[in-house]
């Protein structure tokens, strides 16, 4: 395996909203929040090219990145909170004061720069320096964010979000904020904001048939053992990182072989044949067969796939596009291992996926009561798969005057056993690229079916 990369810290400091500018709240939790509670930080790390000196960095772009946090943050102030849990409730609630902060580190690495925003498989461990962590001293915070500068080649922006104050929209929402107030003057941005100010009042959220209190229960039952998951105390040395792509061009290919197939069968197509449903179809097919490659135990016979579904576009009720907080529902497709494996495989799978995402179209909240409970199976067991991300967020948007992202990466996936990051393509409009960590072995499997599966379906 490759040395580690050795990262300096030149810097930590707090960065608030200006002193004043948000009044004291506190913002309970909706049932959409709840499961998440469970969940270690997403930690997206965005690569930009930035071909300086580190010295010129840090006395000139630096403070005004800085600035520019803090003025994200006058609009975004929860991210700037702590998670409290009264003990006469035992209910969590998102709470903050007048000077509270979230913690930045500034460091330099000596790595190169444009090995980290290759597609080619790495040491997974190699990026684990590059983002912060949360809750260091103990308390719930919300945020943390780590600059971290490659001199005269580039520089990373790595985030720890507690995903309880918000889903994947919001987040891409508040790192456009934060980029376009850098990348602008600010004294016009903030007289004409160019994205809508985010909507805080959770009471728009409607609570339904006692549910929330059903999932509370839940996670006091599980709260002690699911986070076991985050991956935080020891990392498997065999593990490495890879990026698979997906162009629209491929998609069609799938598809067009689905449609034959059955068409050749006499039966109809799976539902729900998007460019989504028929990545997700293909890659867990080819994660199936690359884990059964070196299974030790005797993998179970029905095998999750897990997801999340927009609730915005699909409640009964209208909630503003820029509410902050979540609004996801967890969907959880199933398929017999024995039909993934098969000759339909790719069949039974996009089936699988198309039958669950139209469920959820109908009925968005139906057995939202067994989300925690569901989940639990699927990130405690590496024979199914999670989706993180979303190929709709637009996250290679985020420009903080430095260009568009060469690289974005989640690396929360190495504390799941079974998850797996989407994002959309930064090269191919319409494309879609996933982000996998294996064992080596694994991913060489992989990576084998992958494209000459691909080449198979042309």
């Amino acid at each position: 395996m490759a040395p580690p990369i050795a990262v300096r810290v030149l810097d930590r400091c707090s960065v608030a909203p200006p002193p004043g500018s948000a009044p004291p709240t506190s913002l309970p939790l909706t049932f959409f929040d709840i499961p998440w509670l469970l969940f270690p930080p997403s930690q997206p790390l965005f690569f930009f090219q930035f071909p300086t000196p580190a010295s010129h960095f840090t006395s000139v772009t630096l403070p005004k990145l800085k600035h520019s946090l803090s003025l994200a943050l006058l609009e975004y102030f929860p991210f700037s909170g702590r998670l409290i849990q009264s003990p006469e409730s035992e209910t969590p609630a998102i709470v903050y004061a007048d000077g509270d902060s979230v913690a930045m580190t500034v460091a330099e690495a000596d790595g190169d720069f444009d090995h980290f925003c290759g597609h080619r498989s790495k040491d997974a461990g190699e990026f684990h320096q590059l983002v912060p962590r949360l809750s260091e001293s103990g308390e719930v915070r919300m945020m943390a964010v780590q600059i971290t500068i490659f001199s005269n080649a580039g520089i990373s922006v790595g985030i720890a979000l507690h995903h309880v104050i918000a889903d994947g929209r919001t987040f891409t929402n508040f790192m456009k904020t934060w980029s376009s107030i850098h990348r602008n003057d600010e004294n016009a941005l903030m007289k004409s904001f160019p994205f809508p100010l985010p909507f805080c009042d959770r009471s728009v959220i409607k609570e339904v048939h006692g549910l929330k209190e059903m999932l509370l229960q839940q996670w006091r039952k599980h709260k002690k053992t699911l986070n076991k998951t985050s991956g935080e105390d020891g990392e498997d040395d065999d593990l490495i990182r890879a990026t698979f792509l997906m162009s629209p061009r491929e998609m069609e290919k799938v598809k067009q072989w689905i449609v034959s197939h059955c068409k050749r069968k006499s039966k109809p197509p799976p539902p729900h044949l998007s460019p989504y449903v028929l990545t997700c179809a293909f890659v867990w097919i080819c994660l199936c067969e690359a884990r059964a490659d070196r299974a030790t135990t005797a993998p179970p016979e029905t095998c999750f796939f897990g997801f999340n579904a927009g609730g915005i576009t699909r409640l009964d009720y209208a909630v503003p596009a820029a509410y902050l907080g979540n609004c996801v529902a967890f969907g959880r497709a199933a398929a017999a291992r024995k039909e993934l494996m098969g000759e339909e495989g790719i069949v039974a799978a996009a089936e699988a996926i198309g039958r669950k995402i139209k469920e959820l179209d109908g009925e968005v909240l139906g057995g939202a009561e067994r989300w925690i409970s569901e989940w639990e199976v699927l990130i405690e067991s590496n024979s199914h798969v999670v989706i993180l991300g979303s190929p709709k967020l637009d996250l290679y948007e985020v420009d903080f005057g430095w260009g568009r992202p060469m690289k974005i990466e989640e690396i929360s996936i190495d504390g799941m056993k079974s998850g797996i990051s989407l994002t959309e393509s930064r090269d191919f409009k319409g494309g879609i690229e996933i982000g996998l960590l294996l064992p080596h072995n694994q991913m060489d499997v992989f990576a084998s079916l992958f494209h000459g599966g691909l080449k198979v379906l042309a």
